[in-house]
């Protein structure tokens, strides 16, 4: 049976309570910690040491990313993203829901590591009710138990948590975006350098990281060096939660070790819904390149695996097509997504979104030519990597991959004015 980080409580009549979190060992990591006194450095370098990757999408080490922090006196900051905006992605409200300790806990630990008093959680604008709400009654179970505040369990170390939540917009999920939301301004992303490390949250150093990847760090402080390297298959370290969802009989979240095939992760999540064959996989989001069913099914969960076939692990969220769809439709909705999701501020990507979403409206009602779909290639390979953030990328990746491996269906449409799916 595989062990739980970030999804320890969901099965709990309680799950969200820190009596809850209390009996399953949750807080005493950061006991540990006040209590020893333990070194700064000593967390970062288990952290490092440990594998742990970004779980939010770009899979940076994270313990590498807290060692940017400048040693210097000083204000400093955290800020958890919490703005879970990726379609296909859902792992991140559940742990907001039913583990919000863990994120609590994990984020005081990242603070004391990086020497910052003030940590934010940053939740999308969608996170107004349930989310916002228990992650808040979590926030004052913790200080009333005197685990968050002034002089904590008389370490002399002092540090406050504080829960914000956005206007819906999916550009600050960008992590300088999210900053300058923050700051009260309008969320669009910074040029960088320089990096939020050096100079963050209010031009001080900060450290941004994902929700999911600071509710696992509690566990990995409480085990022994190793532990959670070992966890994961192959040269693949640790934990991911996947969010299937698609054409499945029983879509969810799974926490799995890194490199389980993904065939045993479609028959967890009860195959392909209507006894239908698989046709295509979104694996990291819809921002990701989409892969063959075929060659999903040959490959495992992890970073290196899925980049052999040509896409990203990315968020995780899994997005599952069977025979019965049309590919045009699917990328024209997501192309709709990223073009009204566009801060405006890079010209490719205003400009860019907007001929990719027209080009493929003009398909889906008969109005295209051939040509067309070499101008969607071309358009798109103009939009990537000429963008101050990565959502002229998350536009642009999509459409080419969706062009290469299923083209046929493409120039049918055009050519016949509609779907060769029936």
């Amino acid at each position: 049976m595989n062990p739980k980080l970030c999804t320890e409580t969901y099965n709990h009549s309680h799950p969200a309570s820190i009596e809850t979190y209390l009996s399953l060992g949750g807080y005493d990591a950061w006991k540990n910690i006040l209590q020893n006194k333990m070194p700064r450095s000593k967390i970062i370098e288990k952290i490092k040491d440990s594998g742990l990757r970004g779980k939010g999408g770009a899979g940076f080490l994270t313990g590498l990313k807290w060692s940017f922090i400048p040693l210097i006196e000083g204000q400093k900051y955290l800020v958890c993203n919490s703005d879970e905006s990726e379609p296909g992605t859902c792992k991140d409200r559940d742990i907001l829901r039913y583990n919000p300790h863990s994120i609590i806990e994990g984020m005081l630990i990242a603070c004391y590591a990086i020497g910052a008093s003030v940590g934010y959680n940053y939740l999308r604008g969608e996170f107004m009710d349930q989310q916002w709400k228990v992650f808040n009654e979590a926030l004052k179970e913790a200080y009333k138990f005197q685990l968050i505040g002034n002089n904590i369990m008389s370490s002399n170390i002092n540090i406050d948590i504080y829960a914000l939540i956005g206007a819906g917009a999916y550009i600050v999920g960008e992590e300088t975006a999210m900053l300058e939301s923050i700051e009260g301004k309008r969320g669009m992303p910074r040029i960088k350098p320089p990096f939020p490390a050096t100079k963050g949250l209010y031009g001080k150093p900060t450290i941004i990281n994902n929700t999911e990847t600071l509710a696992s760090i509690p566990k990995i402080m409480l085990n022994e060096d190793g532990w959670y390297k070992n966890l994961g298959f192959n040269k693949s370290e640790g934990m991911k939660i996947f969010c299937m969802s698609g054409h499945i009989n029983k879509p969810g979240n799974f926490e799995i070790p890194l490199g389980t095939p993904f065939a045993d992760l479609l028959k967890s999540a009860g195959g392909i819904s209507n006894n239908r064959k698989i046709k295509a996989v979104i694996p990291g989001g819809s921002s990701v390149p989409v892969v063959k069913g075929e060659d999903m099914m040959r490959i495992n969960m992890d970073y290196e695996s899925i980049a052999s076939v040509g896409s990203m692990l990315g968020s995780g969220g899994v997005i599952v097509m069977d025979d019965s769809t049309c590919m045009v439709s699917v990328l024209h909705r997501i192309s709709r997504f990223y073009y009204a999701e566009s801060c405006g501020q890079c010209t490719p990507c205003r400009e860019g979104t907007g001929w990719l979403y027209k080009i493929l409206s003009n398909i889906l009602s008969g109005k295209a030519s051939l040509n067309d779909l070499e101008q969607l290639n071309r358009i798109a390979f103009q939009i990537e990597g000429h963008c101050i953030c990565a959502l002229g990328d998350a536009a642009a990746m999509p459409v080419r991959s969706f062009l290469k491996n299923f083209w046929p269906e493409f120039e049918y449409y055009v050519d016949k004015k509609e779907s060769m799916v029936s």
